[in-house]
This record gives C-alpha cells, sequence and structure tokens, in this order.
C-alpha cells in the first residue's frame, strides 16, 4: 500500500464497552447496573432493547480474541464492569467477576494483543445509584476502592489503564438530558457529577500511583470540536461557550488544576455550580500519563436566546454528508481536535480510544458476491493467524465502502497531526462488534465485524479486510489525503 507511513509502534486497536457486548447479565453473581435498570425501563431505548444478551461476549470472548488476531491488529481497548468485580458498588468482591476478565487477558496475551482496560464505561452498580450515584461524593471514594482492586489484581497484566470513558456523557445525557441511564433531568445534579466523576478519576490515579502498578494511566474524554455558524462576534462567543461546557470543563481540571473562569461564571450565576472541597482540583490534576479521544464530529453553534437550556447556543446541522447516527462526517475536525489539545495542554501521550461511523450495514449472499468483493480491500485470509472460519470468499459479504472511506479519511488526519508533532501513539476504532447502542439498541451498528443477532454468527465487514491492510502495512493509502 504506497502512502503515508505511521511511526514505527504505532497501535492499531479496537474498541469495546463491556454493557455493550457482555450480555450474561444475570451470571456468575453480577450485580444489576444502572444500564439494566434503564434499559428495561418501557420507553428509554428504541424497541425496548436491552444488553441482557447483546453480543454474548462473556461467553464468546475467545471467538472475539480470535476475529481480532486475525485482524492484524495489535491492541484491545475493553472495558470492565464494575457490578461484576463489586455487585453492590463496594463491600465483597465477587472473584467469578474478576475471573472472567483473567480468563479474556489470557487469551489476548496468547493472541499477542495490548490490553487498555476502562475502569468505567457508564454501567455503575445500581446499588451505588440508589445511594445517590455520581451525585453522592462517597461515590467517587467507592470508585477509587474499586479501581485500587481491579488494578492490584490484575497487576502486570494491563498495558494502559483508562479511568473514565466520556465523563460528559455520563453527566448530561444520563443527568441532564435523561436519555441515557439513569435517565435524571437537573441540570444542577448534573453540574456536581461532572465534578465527582472527575474526583474519583483523580482519586484513581493517585491509588495507581501509590500501589506501583505498572503501565500507564489516563482518562478518556470525547472532545466535541466546536465551530461558530457566522463570523458574527455573537456566534463566536456561542463557540467558545460551547467549547468550555463540553471540552474545557473538563480538560484544564485535569491538566491545569482549575476549572475554566468562564463556564465555572456561568454555572454560579445559574446557582448550579458544583460544591468543591479544599483539596479536590489538587487531586483532579494529578499528572496522567496519556489522554484517550474519542472524536466522531463537530458541533456548528449560533447564539440564540431563545435556547434557554443550553445557556443560548444553538446546534446546528453540518452541511457534510451524515452517518446514520445523524453526525456530519468531518475528518479534518480529528487534526483540529488533536493539534489543538497538543498546543494548548501537551499531554505526554495521546490514544484516539475511539472513532467510527454506523452505516446501514447489509449481508449480501455468499460465494461468488463475496469473492468478488473481498478482493477491493484485501480478504482477511492470509493475515498472521492464517485462514479462519468467517473470513473465506464462502461467506457472507457486508460491503461497507462508506464505512471504509470514513476510517480512511480519518486516519490520514490522524498522520497529519503526527506529522505536526503530536503525540499521537495509537488509534482504536470503534468498534469491533456490532453492538448495543446505549438508547440506540441495536438499530445502529458501528462495527467491523456484522453480528446477526438471532444467531449471534459474527461475519467480518469489507472494513475489516480494509483495516487489517492498514494495522500490518502501518500505512495509510494516498487516496484518503485531502480534506
Amino acid at each position: 500500500m504506497a502512502g503515508k507511513q505511521f511511526p514505527r509502534g504505532f497501535l492499531w486497536g479496537v474498541a469495546t464497552a463491556s454493557y455493550q457486548i457482555e450480555g450474561a447479565v444475570a451470571e456468575d453473581g453480577r450485580g444489576e447496573s444502572i444500564w439494566d435498570r434503564f434499559s428495561h425501563t418501557p420507553g428509554k431505548t428504541w424497541e425496548g432493547d436491552t444488553g441482557d444478551t447483546a453480543c454474548d461476549h462473556y461467553h464468546r470472548y475467545a471467538e472475539d480474541v480470535g476475529l481480532m488476531e486475525r485482524m492484524g491488529i495489535s491492541a484491545y481497548r475493553f472495558s470492565i464492569a464494575w457490578p461484576r468485580i463489586f455487585p453492590a458498588g463496594r463491600g465483597q468482591p465477587n472473584r467469578k467477576g474478576l475471573d472472567f476478565y483473567q480468563r479474556l487477558l489470557d487469551r489476548l496475551e496468547a493472541a499477542r494483543l495490548r490490553p487498555f482496560a476502562t475502569l468505567y464505561h457508564w454501567d455503575l452498580p445500581q446499588a451505588l445509584q440508589d445511594r445517590g450515584g455520581w451525585a453522592n461524593r462517597d461515590t467517587a471514594r467507592w470508585f477509587a476502592d474499586y479501581a485500587a482492586y481491579v488494578m492490584e489484581r490484575l497487576r502486570g497484566r494491563v498495558e494502559a489503564w483508562i479511568t473514565h470513558n466520556e465523563p460528559w456523557v455520563v453527566a448530561y445525557l444520563g443527568h441532564v438530558t435523561g436519555e441515557h441511564a439513569p435517565g435524571l433531568r437537573d441540570l444542577r445534579t448534573g453540574v456536581q457529577v461532572t465534578h465527582h466523576l472527575l474526583l474519583s478519576h483523580g482519586l484513581a490515579v493517585q491509588a495507581f500511583r501509590e500501589l506501583g502498578i505498572p503501565g500507564k494511566i489516563g482518562i478518556t474524554l470525547n472532545i466535541q470540536l466546536v465551530h461558530p455558524a457566522t463570523d458574527r462576534e455573537e456566534d463566536r462567543r456561542a463557540a467558545h461557550l460551547a467549547d468550555g461546557v463540553f471540552n474545557r470543563w473538563f480538560l484544564e481540571p485535569v491538566f491545569k488544576g482549575a476549572y475554566p473562569e468562564d463556564v465555572w461564571g456561568l454555572f454560579r450565576q445559574l446557582g448550579v455550580a458544583p460544591r468543591v472541597s479544599d483539596g479536590d482540583l489538587a487531586v483532579i490534576g494529578r499528572p496522567v500519563d496519556f489522554l484517550g479521544v474519542n472524536y466522531y464530529t463537530r458541533a456548528l453553534v449560533q447564539y440564540d436566546p431563545a435556547a434557554t437550556e443550553t445557556f443560548g447556543v444553538r446546534i446546528l446541522p453540518g452541511p457534510g454528508p451524515k452517518t446514520a447516527m445523524g453526525w456530519e462526517i468531518y475528518p479534518q475536525g480529528l487534526y483540529e481536535v488533536l493539534t489543538g489539545i497538543h498546543r494548548v495542554y501537551g499531554p505526554r501521550q495521546i490514544y484516539i480510544t475511539e472513532n467510527g461511523a454506523a452505516f446501514p450495514d447489509r449481508l449480501e449472499e455468499s460465494g461468488e458476491a463475496a469473492a468478488r468483493h473481498t478482493g477491493q480491500a484485501g480478504s482477511l485470509s492470509g493475515s498472521r493467524a492464517g485462514s479462519a472460519s468467517g473470513f473465506s470468499a464462502d461467506s457472507p459479504v457486508v460491503r461497507d465502502p462508506e464505512r471504509i472511506e470514513y476510517l480512511g479519511r480519518h486516519f490520514y488526519q490522524a498522520w497529519r497531526a503526527i506529522q505536526d508533532g503530536v503525540p499521537l501513539a495509537g488509534y482504536f476504532v470503534w468498534s469491533l462488534l456490532d453492538n448495543f447502542e446505549w438508547a440506540f439498541g441495536y438499530s445502529k451498528r458501528f462495527g467491523l465485524i456484522y453480528v446477526d443477532y438471532p444467531t449471534q454468527r459474527r461475519i467480518p465487514k469489507e472494513s475489516a479486510s480494509f483495516y487489517r491492510r492498514v494495522a500490518e502495512e502501518n500505512t495509510i493509502d494516498d487516496r484518503f489525503a485531502g480534506e
């Protein structure tokens, strides 16, 4: 593949989350999570979908690791389900829950896949929600206890630990708009939750350092690139405020040990500024080894005084093509995000911990159609593990040229950022598998692997073959260059 070469040792991986793929919600002592409760509440998810079975990864993890191995990637980002480890959120640990992750790590080691483990990807134990959840300051301490237990028991087996995935989503979609679990709708609560999430992150970093855990630790933030809809001053101010609420409210405490003054002033004016104890920001600002960046799209914003629930900021649809989620495809935004974070905050290392797209994927018949189309991106047979069932031309095929184009153009923007000095060390595509897409249930497919949910059969998409070539050659084709 002639094109743009990535640095030697660059990590190519895939990402998943526990509630979205594991299933087995009532097995081996796992406790109830807030997403179990939320998804079983009528009207909360698409067609009442739940994660009860999801991709059945709890039983099929060996097959899924085999898929990753045949894809030729080098790293896997997964999340650990807190209610599997502590069914009540605290107290007595559940050994069987930890054993599952030990078995997963055994398989990853055998496949030479480097593990990145997320400690919290939104599945809070329901028992802790019953005690106030993230609005309760004690939950930050309970999270640190859980994190310390897991990191100690998996000592030396995990290359990198991620404390939280997208705390903005947890706080705002879960506690302000009610679109996600636990389904609350209160701005004051949501703002307080942001502080407790960040505090719990800092306490987990502190435990990691004090325990001398090998490896490195960081946090993953969803960075929402914000552009003003026009050059009008009021739209530029609206864009700056939106950037503050989306991004700086989380970046600045982690990297500067302080909340941004403009957003703090807004929250104080509204009477919703969080309660912060002495020493909290010093804990939150403890140095991390890396920042995980999740990037999907941009926000185009304008000032609208009628948009009182969003502080006078209205988000408009961008003019570009959209994914099945309705998100504008804006690859150059990834370059802007990476270079901007590098310039302003200077993290030691950056990983793209999520990037990908949902499209309306369809299965085709097996045989000649599959043979005809897999040649476009390269067959998944013949990778370092050799050919295997599910990767041959006789299997059904999912043609997803839109996803290949989406990924290729974003890979190119990542390459550009590296050329300009950004310490980008790896790229995790979202996602390995089609899965339970939160409130969207099973209606949206992000996977490189198609999941036929009634049978749980895994069918690699053409994007999986494309990604294998990128990962094995560490190169992105020149055809993806440009805006």
